[in-house]
């Protein structure tokens, strides 16, 4: 994977870091010393969201000298909502070139390096190697199983964040004698009871909360502290605004830092979640939002199916549609015309897809499809032009 190569040389704190960095100086935890330990940091952020907004932006406030950005996504107008690093001016970009951009003009002391891909089992390795610590912003569980599993074999520290509606948590995994990620998490949910933040929602603020005590662990960690979140994790829950910790230990029987590990190298991690299907399984066939203009026109077969929450169905209205709950889909089956053409739709795509996967496992064998980044991407493509910006 392509990437800056990380050169550091400068080993004191010239007078503009000075000035800019005083309030740390003045903190007897930090000083001089800790002060020129961040400016020679170096940290990789896993996910340009909406954790990784506030992530970044603190890091480079406090002086970390190096910030790697591993991302593949461009920014959406429904970003903006909680990914507070961008504006509407960004929207289109490159989430990894809007970040380098923003935070060259908010610390030119602090230097971002891009890798303007996602995290895979082949890149892994390679782009976490250079880094001191590693905080993963993802949005899903094979990310973090594989940020997991890459560190622990790199013996790198870890932190951990994660939001859903108004509920966020928070740990350092891979400290000294302290767990991993699959210590607490063993085993992955399986794929129809997993909610994500594009299905579900999430109040625009919790990934501040969280991203900001991500950051904060994040220094304590490079600084050398022992009051990280190591063996504990933090739970928030916004909406009652409560606080809460688990005790967490390292697991003796974990599969990959216990005693005796049965995972000694990287594994393809959407297979281990049960989001891919294996080769000799049927595949899900994904359109975009033209394509389901095309079939709108031309496919006299057509069905949609769409298992849009109530409170949704103001966002666009598709004809030929049937509205489903996701698990009302396998046993109302026999609504669906096995010679024509079933699409799934819902608000991002996620739902219908395992809308689409939960009918492929019951044996339905007509056509399905499902909606790439469901009815936001119909919006984009399709109506907005008649719609300006009342997205």
């Amino acid at each position: 994977m392509e990437g800056q190569k990380i050169d550091l040389i400068d080993n004191t704190l010239n007078k503009r870091e000075l000035q800019r960095y005083a309030r740390h100086l003045i903190l007897p935890e930090i000083g001089w010393e800790g002060q020129n330990r961040l400016k020679h940091s170096r940290v990789l952020v896993v996910g340009a969201g909406g954790l990784g907004s506030p992530v970044v932006l603190y890091l480079a406030a406090a002086g970390v000298g190096v910030i790697g950005l591993a991302d593949a996504d461009t920014v959406d107008e429904s970003n903006l909502q909680r990914q507070i690093i961008y504006d509407t001016r960004d929207i289109g970009r490159s989430k990894t070139e809007a970040v380098r951009d923003r935070i060259a003009a908010f610390n030119p002391l602090s230097r971002v390096i891009t890798f303007d891909a996602f995290l895979t089992s082949g890149n892994a390795m390679e782009v976490i190697r250079d880094f001191d610590v590693v905080v993963d912003c993802s949005d899903n569980f094979p990310t973090r199983y594989l940020v997991n599993d890459a560190c622990v074999l790199l013996d790198k520290p870890e932190v951990f964040g994660a939001v859903y509606r108004f509920e966020g948590q928070a740990s350092v995994f891979g400290a000294e004698n302290g767990p991993c990620y699959r210590c607490f998490f063993t085993e992955p949910p399986e794929p129809e009871t997993t909610r994500t933040c594009g299905g579900d929602g999430v109040l625009g603020v919790l990934p501040g909360v969280i991203g900001c005590i991500q950051a904060t662990e994040a220094v304590k960690v490079l600084l050398g502290s022992a009051t990280t979140l190591a063996g504990r994790l933090l739970l928030v829950d916004a909406w009652k605004m409560r606080f809460r910790e688990i005790a967490l230990r390292q697991n003796p029987q974990c599969p990959i830092c216990g005693t005796n590990p049965s995972i000694r190298e990287l594994i393809d991690y959407w297979d281990f979640c049960g989001i891919r299907r294996d080769d000799d399984g049927e595949a899900i066939q994904h359109i975009d939002a033209a394509q389901l203009k095309e079939l709108l026109a031309g496919e006299p077969r057509l069905q949609i199916v769409e298992v849009r929450e109530p409170h949704e169905m103001e966002l666009v209205e598709l004809p030929n549609r049937l509205i489903l709950p996701l698990n009302e889909v396998v046993r109302r089956q026999n609504e669906f015309d096995p010679a024509g053409v079933v699409v799934f739709v819902c608000k991002f795509g996620i739902r219908s897809e395992s809308a689409v996967r939960l009918l492929q496992d019951s044996g339905y064998r007509g056509k399905t499809c499902n909606l790439r980044d469901g009815l936001f991407s119909w919006l984009r493509e399709i109506e907005r032009p008649a719609i300006g910006n009342g997205l």
